[in-house]
C-alpha cells in the first residue's frame, strides 16, 4: 500500500528577492490550482475553485494563450492613437509617422506647412495638428518615384527633403524628421513590399556605396567636438546623423568634393583614423573611422574627386 504524500508547506528562502519572483513570473510563468471553502460555524457556505496561469504576455503568446485578446487590443490601440480625421479605411494600417510638412506651391501662399507625416500601407498623408486638417495626401498607387533632395534653408543649413513624383506629372515636396527612413519605406513600397510595384522605366534610387559608423567633428561655438553616428555615402551625397539628432547634421554633395586625404594624428578611431574632406569651395570636414582606408576608397569610388586620396 503506497504511503500518503505529506501536504505541501510554504518555505522561506532568504536569498530570493521580489525581483527574482517577478522574473520567474514574466519569463516562465506559474500555474495556480486553488480549492477554497468558506465556512461559518463549521458550516460550508461558499466554494471557490481556481485554475489560473500567470505569466508575461510574451510567454502567454508563446504557449498560444490570449492571442485573440492580444490581437484585438493591439488593433484597438493602433487605431485609437490615429486621429479620426485621417479616416483610415477598414483594411488600412499605419506603417510609420513622424513630424514633417508639405510645401504648398501656386496661388497666393507659397511655403512650408508643418504637421505630421503618416505613411500607411495604402496612402501618404500630411496632417496638421491644430486645427486638425489633412494638408495633403495621395494613394501609394499614384506614386511613381521618390527621391531625397538637399535644400538650403534661410540660415544656410542644408536639409534633406523628399520629392514625390505622382502619376499625373506633379512633383510634391515633403519634409520629415527622419527623411532617409521615410524614403527607404516609400522605396520599399514602390518595390512591392508595402504597396504597388515600380512601373517600367521609372528611375530607381541608387544603392549606397557605404553605410556605417563614423565620427564627425562637429563645429561648435565652444570648439569642435567629435560625435559618433551613422554615415551614408552614395554617388550623389554624403549624409551623417547622430542617433539623438532629428535630422542629418552633415549633408554634403559628392560633386562638391575636391579631395579626401588621411590626416595625421589621433581621432576617436585611433591613430591615423581621421579623414579630411575638402570641397571645391575651400570648406573642410573631418571624419574618423575604425577603417579609414576602406572609407577613403569608397569616397574615391564615388568618382568625383579632383585630387587623389
Amino acid at each position: 500500500m503506497a504511503s500518503e504524500q505529506p501536504p505541501m508547506r510554504p518555505t522561506r528562502e532568504p536569498r530570493v528577492t521580489l525581483d527574482d519572483l517577478v522574473e520567474v513570473l514574466l519569463n516562465k510563468g506559474a500555474v495556480l490550482h486553488l480549492d477554497l471553502i468558506v465556512a461559518v460555524a463549521d458550516i460550508p457556505l461558499i466554494g471557490v475553485s481556481v485554475r489560473a496561469a500567470i505569466a508575461g504576455m510574451e510567454t502567454m503568446l508563446e504557449y498560444g494563450m490570449m492571442r485573440n485578446w492580444d490581437e484585438a487590443t493591439r488593433e484597438w490601440a493602433e487605431r485609437s492613437a490615429v486621429p479620426r480625421v485621417l479616416g483610415l479605411r477598414e483594411d488600412e494600417s499605419v506603417v510609420r509617422r513622424m513630424s514633417g510638412g508639405h510645401l504648398l506651391t501656386g496661388g497666393v501662399y507659397h511655403g512650408w506647412r508643418p504637421g505630421t507625416v503618416y505613411l500607411t500601407d495604402q496612402r501618404l498623408i500630411v496632417l496638421r495638428g491644430e486645427p486638425r486638417e489633412v494638408l495633403w495626401q495621395t494613394d501609394l498607387d499614384a506614386v511613381r518615384d521618390v527621391r531625397l533632395k538637399p535644400e538650403e534653408t534661410v540660415g544656410g543649413e542644408e536639409r534633406l527633403r523628399l520629392e514625390v513624383a505622382l502619376a499625373d506629372g506633379r512633383r510634391e515636396m515633403l519634409s520629415a524628421r527622419e527623411p532617409e527612413a521615410l524614403h527607404d519605406l516609400l522605396t520599399r513600397s514602390l518595390a512591392g513590399s508595402l504597396g504597388p510595384s515600380l512601373p517600367p522605366g521609372a528611375p530607381e534610387e541608387e544603392p549606397p556605396l557605404a553605410d556605417g559608423h563614423l565620427w564627425y567633428e562637429e563645429p561648435r561655438r565652444s570648439g569642435p567636438m567629435w560625435r559618433g553616428g551613422r554615415a551614408r555615402l552614395t554617388a550623389d551625397r554624403l549624409t551623417w546623423k547622430s542617433p539623438v539628432d532629428g535630422r542629418p547634421a552633415l549633408v554634403l554633395a559628392t560633386a562638391e568634393l575636391a579631395e579626401v586625404s588621411r590626416a595625421p594624428g589621433y581621432g576617436p578611431g585611433g591613430e591615423g583614423s581621421v579623414l579630411l574632406l575638402r570641397t571645391v569651395g575651400g570648406d573642410e570636414y573631418r571624419l574618423s573611422a575604425d577603417d579609414p582606408g576602406a572609407w577613403a576608397r569608397r569616397f574615391e569610388s564615388a568618382g568625383r574627386l579632383t585630387a587623389p586620396v
